[in-house]
């Protein structure tokens, strides 16, 4: 979880969202201008932060399941496509058998709760906070993507070799 919410490029994809939250002026109430963006790129980092936090690191430790995502790196296109849309909600248990992924929805809902705290009066809520979740769940679900089919990509394009296992699992 740490290595996940330090790691150069997640702070580099926060002000990405930080950037594109500016560009159409999401959570209005942070005004624009340095400090619209700063708060932004604020509320985005404690976002992630949170949900990491909550979906790959307490819940997983309570509930005995396991955040990795696990690269089939096999099959057809279809068959892995809808195999990493799954992981967002579906998961490794401590035990090796796969069941729901309670930690990670959970993690998102709590994360959700918590930028109450912190979101602009007129983007907060209990509606907002699932609305939140739900997108933060499909954002994970894309995340899964990347990492099943980047190998692949980066191996023809780049030449470079893939992984010795295809199951080996990728710390979030």
């Amino acid at each position: 979880m740490l290595h996940g919410v330090t790691d150069p490029f997640e702070f580099v994809a926060i002000g990405l969202v930080a950037g594109l939250g500016q560009a159409v002026d999401s959570h209005s109430g942070y005004g624009q201008g340095a400090e619209g963006y700063g708060k932004r790129y604020g509320a985005a980092y404690a976002d992630a932060f949170d949900g990491a936090l909550w979906g790959n690191a307490i819940l997983p430790s309570l509930l005995h399941q396991d955040p990795r995502y696990f690269r089939r790196g096999h099959g057809s296109i279809a068959r892995r496509t809808l195999y990493s849309l799954s992981t967002a909600v579906w998961s490794k248990n401590d035990n090796g058998k796969w069941g729901p992924n309670y930690s990670n929805v959970s993690g998102n809902i709590i994360a959700g709760g918590i930028s109450n705290l912190y979101y602009p009066q007129e983007d907060r809520g209990i509606g907002l906070t699932f609305q939140g979740a739900a997108i933060v769940t499909a954002e994970g679900a894309l995340g899964s993507l990347f990492w099943e089919f980047w190998p692949d990509v980066a191996h023809k394009w780049c030449h470079t070799p893939l992984p010795n296992s295809a199951a080996a699992p990728r710390q979030p």
